[in-house]
């Protein structure tokens, strides 16, 4: 794109910027987003590993032979610190996320908020498609890109879901789940801020953020302000998905902590299992189809 000028404020108000000069500081720009990213995904690579190996806050394995089963399968040996985080979570998310997310549904109607919903969905298809070469599965990739291709563009920067309807269902994939394809154990269960995870999907979260293509938007495009209200977004849109569901297991759960432990670490092992077993052929069936009637 050329750019004739670049715009910068300042306390003295706005300059004009060569253009040459301009393209030069929006490349520093980029690469500063570069750096920022890389170095908050290797810290907390660096702090999960770190706290994989301090055994002073990890639950030692009871002697009771029922008990140490139950513990091995619930993978939390620091659970007591987990519980600690948990409540300050819900905390926050009963003061502050769940009254926002509840205002959301009153404000916006349902057709909007499912649009809202593709675009978020259309908006995570780039890391997808990243994932699904790492794990080795271009069919997927495939799919995840034309998804993109489509919604982006005829469906209107992905408000609607073409690409459903034309046969490219949303699929998940994320960083956690590439390195387990890889045979990456997960590693203790962790209950951080941003909700349950593990250390390897922990690690695999930073990998997402480097895999973000919205990460590397330089300054003065306005997307910067744009990448941090799509985050926003798709913190209250996802909470707004499971009001009820959320209220009723804090309500009716005996542990609420220990079901979104069980829940999540279900869903994950059935998440990595489809894509270890999506064995489709590279080329599309309908390719074949179509050669074999032409014959």
């Amino acid at each position: 794109m050329k750019v004739k000028a670049a715009m910068n404020s300042g306390r003295n108000g706005m300059r004009l910027r060569p253009r040459g000069q301009a393209q030069n500081g929006q490349t520093r720009a980029g690469f500063s987003a570069y750096r920022r990213f890389s170095t908050r995904s290797s810290l907390l690579a660096v702090s999960l590993l770190a706290l994989a190996g301090c055994s002073s806050i990890r639950t030692p394995p009871p002697k009771d032979p029922d008990a140490l089963a139950e513990y091995k399968q619930a993978n939390d040996p620091y659970e007591p610190l987990n519980r600690k985080v948990y409540n300050l979570t819900m905390t926050f998310d009963k003061w502050a996320l769940r009254p926002v997310a509840k205002a959301y549904v009153w404000a916006v109607p349902r057709p909007v908020r499912n649009s809202l919903g593709n675009m978020i969905t259309t908006m995570n298809e780039p890391s997808v498609f990243f994932n699904d070469v790492g794990a080795g599965k271009p069919r997927r990739a495939g799919d995840a890109f034309v998804r993109w291709c489509i919604n982006m563009s005829v469906g209107l920067g992905g408000l609607i879901d073409v690409a459903k309807m034309a046969g490219y269902p949303h699929h998940d994939n994320d960083g956690g789940m590439t390195l387990a394809n890889w045979g990456i154990p997960s590693g203790p269960y962790l209950f951080l801020p941003m909700g349950p995870s593990s250390i390897r999907d922990g690690i695999g979260y930073g990998i997402d953020q480097g895999l973000s293509p919205w990460n590397y938007v330089p300054r003065g495009y306005g997307l910067i302000s744009f990448n941090w209200a799509y985050n926003m977004m798709g913190i209250v849109h996802g909470r707004s998905e499971h009001l009820d569901e959320l209220d009723a297991l804090q309500r009716d759960a005996l542990d609420p902590y220990a079901t979104i432990r069980s829940a999540y670490q279900q869903q994950r092992k059935a998440q990595i299992e489809a894509i270890k077993n999506d064995h489709r052929a590279t080329v599309p069936l309908w390719y074949h189809v179509k050669n074999k009637q032409q014959g």
